[in-house]
């Protein structure tokens, strides 16, 4: 199916819905047709002021995560903001299939007209954020969402990737699974922003207690990410939606307190994006020229068969790719 570049551009910049979903179509598409269109759309979108947040989230397995965006999200839409929600799914190695299915675990913001949820397949991308959510947060912004959230598929490499590309960053945890403390890695909390320990409602709320004190004397530990920032514990109910309005102020008292180094922090990330984005496509560019190269295949074959070194076969196959 071909679009209108310029169309799908001017009704993005209209707020329109439809727009927006074929854009980031286009923009995920691996087809050359589809990037150039893509990149036209970008361009046109490029200097679009906005007045945005983002926002990454992740927590463990069974945190609540979905249940918690859709809580937020409401509360944040009832005091005049528009959201979008843009929820990765890890893709499957073997079959490359992907679930998809946070919309259904987000019936209620699905069906607000203020709020995109647009799930996203990680397609193998190492650390489980899709290549292409970048140009999906600009696309979001363009179209006036001005809070977007960001779902990272759990904790690992992808909380690296999603605090290149957020402006905060919200760690959500489960009390009474446990040690607390034992299965979260230090450089996770240490890129946390905020700390929100759900499920404290009913018989677990004393656990969510205890849970918030273990984390809030474990972050004493830590050197402060900004010197203006001591990053918050708090316990919250999702489910109940206790605990949901006092997030959204301490995400406000962080955006006021960042100033000008929220401007500048997003100016190193747009930075990063550049050559991330440049890595990305001279390794797509390698894979197509390799499938038409006898060379490259022979090269990899030598590899396998240990009679050539991984670094000369690499460098060899990057001097094809000049060449070509």
């Amino acid at each position: 199916m071909s679009y209108d570049p310029k169309e799908l551009t001017r009704g993005i910049l209209e707020g329109n819905r439809r727009s927006l979903a074929k854009a980031i179509t286009l923009v995920e598409s691996s087809r050359v047709e589809d990037s150039k269109a893509a990149d036209e759309i970008l361009y046109g979108i490029v200097n679009k002021p906005t007045s945005s947040i983002r926002i990454g989230i992740s927590g463990v397995p069974g945190a609540g995560k979905s249940t918690f965006i859709e809580a937020f999200g409401m509360y944040v839409i009832s005091k005049g903001k528009k959201v979008a929600v843009l929820a990765v799914d890890p893709t499957s190695p073997i079959t490359g299939g992907s679930i998809l299915g946070d919309k259904t675990r987000m019936p209620e913001l699905t069906q607000s007209m203020d709020a995109f949820i647009r799930p996203s397949p990680t397609s193998g991308n190492l650390g489980g954020v899709t290549r292409k959510t970048k140009d999906t947060i600009l696309l979001c912004e363009a179209a006036g969402y001005e809070v977007i959230i960001v779902e990272t598929v759990g904790v690992g490499q992808s909380e690296v990737a999603v605090a290149d590309m957020t402006d905060m960053f919200l760690l959500l945890l489960l009390a009474g699974a446990g040690d607390e403390l034992q299965g979260i890695k230090k450089g996770i909390m240490e890129m946390a922003d905020l700390i929100l320990i759900n499920k404290a409602d009913g018989a677990n709320k004393i656990n969510a207690e205890n849970a918030r004190n273990e984390f809030e004397n474990a972050l004493r530990l830590f050197k402060p990410k900004y010197k203006y920032w001591n990053s918050p514990v708090l316990t919250i109910s999702s489910l109940l939606k206790n605990g949901i309005a006092n997030v959204w102020e301490q995400i406000q008292k962080f955006i006021l307190a960042s100033g000008e180094q929220l401007t500048i922090n997003r100016k190193i990330q747009y930075d990063k994006w550049l050559w991330s984005y440049l890595q990305n496509q001279i390794y797509y560019e390698i894979q197509n020229l390799k499938e038409n190269n006898p060379l490259i295949l022979k090269i990899q074959e030598d590899v396998k068969e240990k009679r050539i070194s991984i670094r000369t076969a690499a460098n060899t196959i990057l001097k094809e790719y000049k060449k070509s």
